[in-house]
């Protein structure tokens, strides 16, 4: 049985384009062991973290982990702490580019496969009114960089890769590299 090292709805949802049935169990990792990882290389390493965790106390099982991180200026927009954080994160990031990485990392008994994929996202200009209104209505707390790609009013202007994978799962990757038919 497939097991995804997540609780993310988002996830789920991304997953199940591609496998109709596993188990979600959340990596009991503490996600800021990683805090000092150079950007570029964070995601994959505790994506990594989160598969071994799942894999030890479930073996026999397949384990695919991921993590997403929003990288602008060479520092890491995770989620907001609160509200005035997410309004600093959105300030930040109109009008200009960032890069979005996700790692993941799927293992089972035979395989084990560990990839990075990027897509570079574009962010249209907002004034402080527009950026309070998003913020409001859509409620991004729980996303890396206090944004939704996939939500009505996103701040998105444009984006150079995978979608799927702004919204923390590379689907495409993945069919290509782990469930390959």
């Amino acid at each position: 049985m497939l097991i995804l090292a997540s609780a993310s709805p988002r996830r789920k949802e991304l997953l199940r384009k591609l496998v109709p049935e596993f188990k979600i169990i959340p990596s009991r990792i503490d996600e800021r062991v990683m805090d000092d990882l150079d950007p570029s290389i964070m995601p994959l390493e505790e994506s990594r973290l989160k598969a071994y965790d799942l894999f030890s106390r479930y073996p026999g099982n397949e384990v695919l982990a991921a993590d997403t991180v929003v990288i602008l200026d060479g520092k890491i927009y995770g989620k907001p702490k609160d509200y005035d954080d997410a309004v600093r994160m959105l300030k930040a990031e109109q009008g200009r580019s960032q890069m979005v990485l996700t790692g993941y990392c799927y293992l089972s008994s035979d395989r084990e496969i560990n990839r990075t994929v990027s897509t570079k996202v574009r962010f249209r200009k907002m004034g402080e009114a527009e950026i309070r209104e998003y913020l409001d209505r859509c409620r991004p707390f729980d996303k890396a960089g206090a944004y939704g790609i996939q939500d009505e009013g996103t701040p998105v202007e444009s984006i150079e890769g995978s979608f799927d994978n702004v919204m923390g799962l590379p689907t495409e990757d993945l069919a290509l590299h782990v469930f390959r038919k």
